[in-house]
């Protein structure tokens, strides 16, 4: 994985299921993907890239850290 910085979506996606997530499956507005009993969310596909804030906060839900995220 690059440094840690703007994403996009599928990236993300990719990255997590490297990281033992499962998914994405869909959850009313935006899908979901689950690795135990730990349930991160997804954003929805839209033009452009997840921004780092965004990401930041994916990741602190997933209880993955900066140095495993750029170890990917």
């Amino acid at each position: 994985m690059p440094p840690f910085g703007p994403v996009s979506r599928r990236e993300l996606i990719r990255c997590l299921r490297q990281l033992g997530f499962e998914g994405p499956t869909a959850g009313g507005r935006h899908a979901f993907m689950e690795k135990g009993v730990v349930k991160v969310i997804v954003p929805n596909p839209h033009h452009g890239d997840i921004n780092t804030d965004l990401l930041a906060r994916i990741l602190r839900d997933a209880n993955i850290s900066r140095s495993e995220w750029e170890a990917v």
